[in-house]
């Protein structure tokens, strides 16, 4: 496959202008130039250097660049992205809950899944998705997907929910690993997009049927002639009928990944050497974050990709888990392992004031009181009132009375010396606001104003 986007093969005229929206083949390193917060004046050469240790310290480096995507990849998983057909009832996309207008998530505790209305705040109806929508930038950074880590790399391998259903053949598909194969999933979780029995054909095939799922998406797919311009000219040399939904998957992949590519914060620009780029208050709460936070939120993406029990109260229908069936718990449900109960993968920190509400089952509203959390965990939950932390009312009769059974196993590594009076807190916030890229600020050119099945863009 040609990964060059200056080569594009003659295309039908629709395919052309899809391929042609803002954003794709943008460049990604020459977007640092220009500091929005304006002439702040460098930082103390003291500070500057206790930040410059902590940095080698903790081998953190300047993001690396995205890898390439064709113009026709880009544009092809640009389409299925925003495009209802993938849906059971054609009413939801996968990004839907990944937005770009509101941070690359949805703005809610929990989503608002198949059946509802609307976008972000303004969403109603369909049922409540068990955990909090995670924000898409720079994927091809992750080590792990989903905050159980259930789609991952271990010893060279893919490994997934769907097992065998995953052939190598489709493997062999996936030009972006682990963030390939995780686009396989949403479209088969009944909440999130495939709906209930009786409701349409996805519907109706049996639950964990992955291949017949995905072979019924492809099947919907071929029914609209654009789209099987689009698969043909993104992968030059293979015919529409041989090709998976693993093709899709990849393809959504490729967009997400160029699209979402954030590197042009003031903290990158302090990594790559800009000694300029933060000022004396946000190096002191650099210096603040690494002796408090960077146990687990380490190196270049701020996760160490690992499980912790962080002490967040159990919020929302749950996964299934306890007597109650109202319980999540968390990387268990991968495991077995009764020691990863109610242990969830640390957040990447990308763009982190623009992601929230923050947790699992997006516990906190503010980034601010998510912090705080940290200053006495056991305490913020013995104490956590769900009405003053998240908007939707409906979520306030569902949190779960386990708050001892989680306090019992918080990872020792949890916990932060910031005192109670605030200073530390509001510190570490002011730190994590650098981390800001100017280029998230506004990615509405990655919405387009149609795609091929004709369906409604907006939600």
């Amino acid at each position: 496959m040609n990964n060059d986007p200056s080569h594009i093969p003659s295309v039908p005229i629709w395919i052309a202008l899809v391929a042609t929206v803002p954003g794709c083949d943008r460049p990604s390193d020459d977007r640092a130039d220009a500091d929005p917060r304006g002439d702040r004046g460098p930082g103390q050469p003291q500070l500057i250097e206790r930040v410059r240790d902590e940095i080698d310290d903790g081998d953190i480096e300047p993001i690396a660049a995205a890898p390439a995507v064709s113009t026709e990849m880009y544009a092809l998983g640009q389409a299925l992205a925003f495009d209802k057909i993938l849906s059971g009832n054609e009413n939801i996309s996968c990004l839907t809950c990944h937005h770009p207008s509101i941070g690359s998530d949805d703005d809610r505790a929990l989503p608002r899944g198949e059946g509802g209305s609307g976008l972000g705040h303004l969403r109603t109806g369909g049922p409540i998705v068990p955990r909090n929508a995670p924000a898409l930038f720079n994927l091809h950074t992750y080590e792990t997907m989903f905050w159980d880590s259930r789609v991952s790399r271990q010893d060279g391998r893919i490994q997934t929910p769907a097992g065998d259903h995953i052939t190598p053949e489709m493997v062999a598909v996936f030009d972006h690993g682990i963030v390939s194969a995780q686009a396989m999933f949403p479209v088969t979780s009944r909440e999130e997009m495939r709906g209930q029995p009786g409701d349409n054909e996805l519907a109706d095939i049996p639950d964990g049927d992955f291949t017949a799922i995905w072979a019924a998406l492809m099947n919907r797919l071929g029914g609209v002639p654009s789209y099987v311009q689009m698969f043909e000219a993104a992968y030059p040399g293979t015919q529409f009928d041989d090709m998976t939904f693993a093709h899709a998957a990849n393809a959504i992949a490729a967009f997400e990944i160029a699209g979402f590519e954030s590197r042009d914060s003031p903290w990158e620009r302090f990594v790559a050497g800009d000694d300029d780029a933060l000022s004396d208050d946000e190096l002191e709460g650099a210096l603040l974050f690494f002796d408090n936070c960077a146990r687990c939120h380490s190196g270049s993406a701020f996760s160490d990709f690992r499980h912790h029990n962080t002490g967040l109260a159990q919020l929302g229908p749950g996964k299934g888990d306890g007597p109650s069936g109202a319980d999540d718990f968390g990387r268990e449900q991968v495991t077995g392992n009764q020691r990863d109960r109610w242990a969830f993968r640390t957040p990447p920190l990308f763009n982190v004031e623009l992601t929230g509400p923050f947790g699992h089952a997006g516990q906190f509203a503010e980034l601010r009181d998510h912090i705080a959390h940290y200053v006495d965990p056991a305490g913020s939950l013995r104490r956590y009132d769900v009405t003053e932390h998240v908007d939707e009312e409906a979520l306030w009769s569902m949190v779960l009375d386990n708050t001892e059974a989680i306090i019992a196993t918080i990872s020792r590594r949890t916990g932060a010396r910031l005192g109670r009076g605030g200073n530390g807190v509001t510190s570490i916030e002011i730190f994590l606001e650098t981390l800001t890229a100017d280029s998230a600020t506004d990615l509405s050119p990655l919405v387009p104003s149609s795609v091929p099945s004709g369906l409604p863009v907006a939600d």
